[in-house]
């Protein structure tokens, strides 16, 4: 039986968090949200799993294949409007391809359809409410106030009835620096920061310079850039030649850092998280055994 309870946070999520007869709470969400959880549920010594925020980044080297990896840049930062947890808002590319893969990314971008996304021919549907088109918009101004370069979209969506909906552009924004917020911070929207590298190691670096670790991804034809991303890439998840989206349910899933807190969802490990340890001897023998004591000098 599976009982879903509707309701806000504040009034359903901490009455379930602080039941007695709740044993274990599976949260994804937040980071802030996440830890409160994990505050509440500590007092009655609950388990408890995070799946919480990202800032996953796609790497594309100057040996890529520049054609797929626009591919999966796109679908990564724009399928499902930048709405979910491994969309790609980073693009860290190396500074040999920069000018040409941002060119090419630009104006790919600005072709995408936006409408129903149920329709077909719709590539980017609307952001969830207008809470979250605001939050969007708040950090394109942001972005362009610390010096990005807005190269496509960059405001709320007009014609064909999209002003009715939440609909915003698919925005891009170039010569973003690490440090810019828009380059740190989650937002949950059709927005992608492209940064400009000189070397693999820098591209890692840049990468791991968030608090978040959930999906990362590198574009190469070089294995050892490949194997030197996994290895170095501080995040649960590290796609070579694939978008930072597209986890399958038989794998394990999570992130590291303030993605969440250590457990994997998905996969074999799940069984880990929701079910209970029991050990148990049964001895046959009919006399006490001293098993520690008895068997020490064998």
């Amino acid at each position: 039986v599976v009982n879903i309870v509707h309701g806000g946070g504040t009034e359903v999520g901490v009455a379930l968090v602080e039941h007695p007869d709740v044993d274990l709470v599976s949260f994804t969400g937040s980071t802030a949200v996440g830890k409160k959880i994990s505050e509440i549920a500590s007092r009655t010594l609950k388990r408890v799993s995070l799946e919480l925020g990202g800032k996953n980044a796609q790497i594309v080297m100057d040996n890529a294949k520049l054609d797929l990896a626009l591919e999966g840049v796109l679908w990564g930062a724009f399928g499902t409007t930048g709405q979910r947890c491994t969309a790609t808002s980073r693009l860290i590319v190396h500074e040999k391809v920069y000018d040409k893969f941002l060119a090419m990314v630009a104006e790919a971008a600005g072709k995408l359809r936006l409408g129903d996304g149920l329709k077909d021919g719709v590539d980017v549907g609307p952001c969830v409410n207008e809470k979250q088109r605001a939050t969007v918009e708040e950090y394109v101004t942001i972005g362009v106030q610390e010096g990005a370069r807005l190269v496509a979209g960059g405001h709320r969506a007009t014609g064909n009835d999209l002003s009715k909906g939440w609909f915003h552009d698919p925005t891009v924004l170039a010569d973003v620096n690490p440090t810019m917020r828009v380059a740190k911070e989650e937002i949950f929207g059709p927005v992608l920061s492209v940064i400009k590298v000189k070397s693999l190691e820098e591209a890692i670096e840049v990468a791991n310079n968030t608090t978040y670790g959930l999906s990362s991804s590198i574009y190469t034809q070089d294995i050892n850039n490949a194997y030197q991303a996994i290895r170095d890439i501080k995040a649960g998840i590290t796609y070579v030649n694939a978008p930072t989206i597209g986890a399958e349910a038989h794998m394990p899933f999570g992130g590291v850092k303030e993605t969440g807190n250590g457990h994997r969802e998905g996969g074999w490990t799940v069984y880990e998280f929701y079910s209970e340890w029991k050990t148990v001897y049964v001895d046959y023998s009919g006399k006490l055994q001293r098993a520690q004591i008895d068997n020490a000098g064998e």
